[in-house]
């Protein structure tokens, strides 16, 4: 039996069934194709680790295999990907299932899934906790919440706070690579905090930290450049996996992102007489609201706010007013926003995204006993999000 906390606070993912999250497919697929299309089933693992995971059961490479978006390591998740040629029916790994549904003529990409339809358990309430939270839900079911991406979009983020997105885009190539060589990142797993704890206190000595390095790692492809060009930051720095240099720049656009709607949205709660409640996000004190006015509600409801890029358009004044202000205390002007020292990897335009986040389908059961927490409550809630939001950023703003 675990044991109660002292504090009145409740929590989630206790374990991974308490996190159930399935994909939703906004295609259908074929009964033909040069990619297989499976669905994946995967319990306390990363995507990537599935990633890896599946093309080593299928002796293919990791490029091979592909899965669009990626799901929380502390969770129960149903999730599609394509495998580039044909695949068994059945594949079962360590911590994972998949099961081939169909066929497809390309990869799959984020934009083939409508969103995901999520179960979770709050655990550790009390009695009124619990009776606050059930209205607090169905506020947000009436009136959603901000869209902030939440805190597993930030996992590139130094301890310091420190992008390494930032970093490239400020053409800083040396800090850019030392951020992902030494630079100690929230979602780094033990193993990696070890290494890069070495390279930090052996920065420049290059063989010495390629000797550190983890087996069958892209570091070491990194290092290896390093070693014969100990001074050649940039092309190091493009060596480094595509997708990991995407992560590094979307995690600090939408950084940007949070920081313009936020300072939007606090502008026309504070204009309508509201002191709105805060959330803490990567470091940013963001805005929360409860009640609001019909009029507002009406005019944030479908509002859109553009990802900053260097070509982005920004037709609303006040909206350019404020992510001006917001780019000019980054040291920034928006043709800044684009990854010159990069060979093929962009800091992506994608579509604005909508201010407010409108959960549907969302259900609370009444609190029951909790199992794990002797004299607690725990609440099962279920809702549908469209993609690109986060659930846990809901279930935070529930308390």
């Amino acid at each position: 039996m675990v044991s109660p906390r002292a504090e009145q606070t409740g929590r989630i993912k206790v374990i991974p069934e308490d996190f159930v999250v399935e994909e939703m497919l906004a295609l259908s697929p074929t009964r033909g194709g040069r990619y297989a299309l499976y669905r994946a089933r995967k319990r306390a693992i990363t995507t990537m680790q599935l990633q890896a995971r599946l093309a080593a059961k299928l002796k293919r490479p990791r490029s091979a295999v592909r899965f669009p978006a990626l799901k929380d390591r502390q969770a129960v998740a149903v999730q599609f990907g394509t495998l580039r040629g044909a695949g068994p029916r059945w594949v079962e790994g360590r911590g994972f299932t998949a099961e081939r549904i169909g066929w497809l003529d390309r990869p799959l990409s984020p934009s083939d899934l409508s969103g995901n339809r999520f179960s979770v358990t709050l655990r550790d309430l009390g009695r009124e906790e619990a009776a606050r939270a059930t209205v607090r839900l169905a506020e947000i079911a009436r009136r959603g919440l901000p869209n902030y991406f939440d805190e597993q979009r930030f996992g590139s983020r130094l301890a310091d706070g420190e992008f390494p997105g930032r970093l490239i885009l400020r053409r800083d190539e040396e800090a850019a690579l030392r951020a992902h060589l030494a630079g100690r990142q929230a979602g780094d797993p033990s193993g990696i905090r070890s290494f890069k704890a070495f390279a930090a206190e052996h920065w420049g000595d290059w063989e010495a930290i390629f000797q550190r390095a983890p087996k069958l790692s892209n570091y070491r492809s990194v290092l290896t450049y390093l070693r014969d060009h100990p001074a050649g930051y940039r092309k190091a720095l493009n060596l480094v996996t595509p997708r990991v240099l995407s992560l590094y720049l979307a995690a600090y656009q939408s950084f940007l992102w949070n920081r313009l709607a936020g300072r939007y949205l606090r502008g026309r709660l504070e204009a309508e007489g509201a002191s709105p409640a805060e959330i803490e996000i990567s470091g940013e004190a963001l805005p929360l609201y409860g009640q609001l006015p019909e009029g507002l509600w009406a005019s944030l409801r479908d509002k859109k706010l553009p990802l900053l890029h260097h070509r982005v358009r920004l037709s609303d004044p006040e909206v350019a007013a404020l992510a001006k202000e917001i780019l000019r205390k980054e040291g920034f002007q928006v043709w800044d926003l684009k990854a010159r020292v990069l060979q093929k990897v962009y800091l992506g335009k994608g579509a604005p995204r909508a201010l407010l986040l409108l959960p549907q389908d969302l259900s609370c059961d009444e609190a029951e006993r909790d199992e794990l927490f002797q004299e607690r409550f725990k609440l099962a809630v279920r809702f549908f999000l469209p993609r690109g939001s986060y659930a846990t950023l809901l279930l935070k703003a529930c308390w």
